[in-house]
């Protein structure tokens, strides 16, 4: 089996937990609702919600009757998916903080659905998030990721490249989220948490704001940790203004939605079936 590198468990959570990711979530809503209509949920399925934030998918999964439960690496995202729970009067859902690529406090084949989009992939030790996806799902349940594109030309992938040339290279032994959208290394790494019965689709998410792009730029900008630390390394290096430039094309060309924000960005839907 391939061992991932030695790194910190949870380089990421000062990360998630440093803006306010609920505001860049309020922009996705439509999107996890759509998602979730898609994958069949009945009342009283078991559902994991991995790297669920504030519930965007959670929460449409519980209203549709399942049994859900949250887990997010990020405390702040945490307490507000609980207190969203409380709020819509959802008792079949609770969150909990955990990492993805450590579940040791989930008991083997407790779910029949796992459900990860845009979560646990950026965990570290993608081996590792694999086979705790593949050991906690019960035999015959499936698994469904969704995950950023390497190289895609739509939007998310386009701001954490260009965000990335603003910031400081990652540590030793970090391995990008990004290789989550290479199919071949996806199968590999079910393959090697023993599932093989991995398929994949392209598929469309929708980032949607009142206001021109310019706002919903100034939302990735002020509570989405990769830009927020952009922005940051910019500024010491007098390029705020590069930076910004570069982004707000980005946002422009890709809105779809008129005097409002509605732009698309290209995902990779990944399906497992365990046997």
């Amino acid at each position: 089996m391939p061992l991932d590198i030695d790194i910190p468990s949870n380089p990421n959570k000062a990360l998630w937990e440093k803006g306010d990711f609920t505001r860049i979530a309020e922009t996705m809503r439509r999107s996890g609702e759509e998602l979730v209509e898609s994958l069949g949920i009945t009342t009283g399925l078991k559902v994991l919600d991995l790297g669920c934030g504030d519930g965007t998918t959670a929460l449409p999964e519980a209203r549709r009757g399942a049994d859900v439960l949250g887990v997010d690496i990020a405390r702040n995202l945490v307490a507000a998916g609980n207190l969203r729970a409380k709020s819509a009067g959802l008792y079949n859902l609770r969150f909990e903080e955990g990492d993805a690529s450590d579940l040791s406090n989930i008991e083997d084949e407790s779910f029949d659905l796992v459900v990860s989009i845009f979560g646990a992939m950026f965990a570290p030790r993608p081996f590792d998030v694999a086979r705790e996806m593949v050991r906690v799902t019960k035999p015959g349940g499936s698994i469904v990721m969704g995950n950023w594109i390497p190289g895609d030309p739509t939007l998310v992938a386009q701001i954490l490249k260009i965000s990335s040339a603003y910031t400081p290279p990652p540590p030793e032994g970090f391995v990008s989220p990004m290789t989550w959208g290479d199919e071949m290394q996806v199968r590999e790494r079910f393959m090697a948490a023993g599932a093989n019965r991995v398929s994949f689709e392209r598929a469309t998410w929708y980032f949607r704001e009142e206001g021109p792009p310019s706002e919903l730029l100034a939302t990735f900008r002020d509570y989405y940790g990769p830009t927020m630390n952009a922005y940051e390394a910019a500024g010491k290096a007098g390029r705020t203004e590069q930076l910004h430039r570069e982004l707000l094309d980005l946002f422009n060309a890709q809105n779809r939605g008129g005097e409002n924000s509605c732009i698309p960005a290209t995902y990779l839907k990944v399906t497992v079936k365990k046997g």
